[in-house]
């Protein structure tokens, strides 16, 4: 007989005592961060139960079992409300994974270096923005790895969204109704550019910020490639460092052709007819950090979250496949693995007095502050809007081979010094109240040949090619 030291009563007293204070370092058996920065692994942090759900579930569910609504009650403490909902009654079904445990499984692998580099030397200034000890822009990286505070676990996920320092995404995308049919099929591109914070030592001269823009954080741009009737549509946001000020927004419209400005604080509608992808939604912190407030830590606990073996390269264009619905495409089929700690956090649109919701409630992986799960909640409190992700380290023989680790084939993406890449995988928006669901992924390419790609063009240029004014014209014809 095999007799557990830590039982589960040992690890949910744990978690609410936690909860209870506010605060705290994650982890059960050591502090988390401490651990994964020495030896690259997480594992010891936590008993067995919660790094093993056949441990969890005292056998009732194993690696490999595929949860549906015949079996879900089973895991039901480890799901959030939304997605327990779109299996038990929406025929939803996802598969299990084996829990990942090592470090640089979860992190582009520059954004990793710069995170364990600069861990400690961030504090937050008397005007609510995050500098460096001696007063200077953030240098890059989490700034609060071992984050106390909802205010120091929202500026890691805010601070730097895509974790690199340049990013563009080829994205199809579909919108569906509440009948489960496909009413609206986009393609569009998004690209992004830190400008403090730089991590990757091969780009910019090893500078952590790119001159010239020393008051701004970020440039963002999306635009549409297809369908005709939509083509040549596009948005771009200049984000500030002033995380109380709102971007600068403007959008191209084809039909027009020309840049008009659009108002910065309406981030809570469709950037084009019948998808419900929000500005606001984006990387659960679309929004600058400080027009959100009263940030709380509300629990700690194990959750089931898409956060390892996520990257589809098997299947055509990294298209996943798909399940549940009224047709049976409404999800992607995906895989999620025990996570041992989430972190749950909700915040306030306090910038906002005509947001149309009340609240947010964020799932964090406590091992990468990475979201699983980020639920909207309309101005009555009653659940809107779930906008869920998943994530993979992209090497698909990392691991192969070992129980329940998928084999999708031999393919990896490498970052410029021969480590393995990390990403987001695919989102699931969903309109609870409505029904109506719109989900992506991040494809190898979307129509009109874009491809998409990690720090690879010198920062300036990426700026210049597809960041600005003159850009949006050029991209809409």
């Amino acid at each position: 007989m095999h007799i557990q030291k830590f039982d589960y009563d040992y690890s949910r007293r744990a978690f609410m005592e936690k909860t209870a204070k506010g605060f705290g370092s994650a982890g059960i058996l050591s502090a988390l961060w401490p651990l994964m920065a020495e030896s690259g692994d997480s594992f010891k942090a936590y008993p067995e139960e919660l790094t093993n759900i056949e441990a969890y579930t005292k056998g009732k569910i194993k690696v490999g079992d595929v949860i549906s609504k015949d079996n879900v009650e089973l895991v039901q403490d480890l799901l959030d409300p939304m997605v327990y909902q779109e299996v038990a009654q929406d025929g939803r079904t996802f598969f299990i994974l084996p829990t990942q445990t090592a470090t640089e499984a979860q992190f582009p692998p520059y954004y990793l270096d710069a995170t364990l580099k600069n861990w400690g030397q961030a504090q937050f200034g008397s005007d609510g923005n995050v500098y460096t000890k001696d007063g200077k822009p953030w240098i890059g990286g989490h700034p609060f790895p071992d984050a106390q505070t909802g205010q120091e676990c929202i500026a890691n996920v805010t601070l730097s969204w895509g974790r690199h320092d340049q990013d563009i995404f080829a994205i199809p995308t579909y919108a569906l109704d509440a009948e489960g049919d496909v009413q609206y099929e986009y393609h569009f591109v998004w690209a992004q550019q830190q400008t403090q914070g730089l991590v990757n030592p091969n780009s910019n001269g090893g500078k952590t910020y790119l001159d010239g823009h020393e008051d701004m954080i970020r440039f963002q741009s999306v635009w549409f490639t297809a369908p005709n009737d939509i083509k040549g549509t596009a948005f771009m946001n200049e984000w500030y460092y002033d995380q109380a000020k709102f971007p600068e927004l403007y959008g191209y419209l084809p039909a027009f052709k020309r840049v008009r400005r659009f108002p910065t604080n309406q981030r809570f509608e469709p950037l084009v007819a019948g998808i419900n992808l929000f500005l606001s939604d984006a990387w659960a912190a679309g929004d600058p950090m400080l027009t959100w407030g009263n940030w709380k830590i509300i629990h700690r606990g194990p959750f089931l979250g898409a956060m390892h073996y996520n990257w589809r390269p098997d299947q055509p264009n990294w298209q996943h496949p798909t399940c549940g619905g009224p047709k049976g495409t409404s999800y992607y089929n995906v895989g999620k693995s025990l996570i041992p700690e989430i972190i749950v956090l909700e915040g306030e649109p306090t910038g906002f007095p005509r947001a149309p919701l009340q609240k947010r409630r964020i799932y964090l992986d406590a091992r990468n502050l990475e979201y699983p799960q980020a639920i909207s909640y309309d101005r009555r409190g009653e659940t809107w809007k779930s906008f869920e992700p998943g994530f993979a380290y992209y090497n698909t023989d990392v691991d192969k081979g070992k129980p329940g680790v998928p084999d999708y084939g031999s393919h990896v993406t490498k970052a410029s010094d021969g480590r393995t890449e990390w990403s987001w995988n695919w989102v699931i928006s969903h309109d609870i109240q409505s029904k109506r669901i719109t989900r992506f992924c991040q494809s190898e390419t979307c129509q009109g040949g874009w491809k998409s790609g990690y720090d690879q063009i010198e920062p300036t240029k990426f700026i210049s090619d597809y960041i600005t004014q003159s850009a949006m014209r050029r991209l809409g014809t």
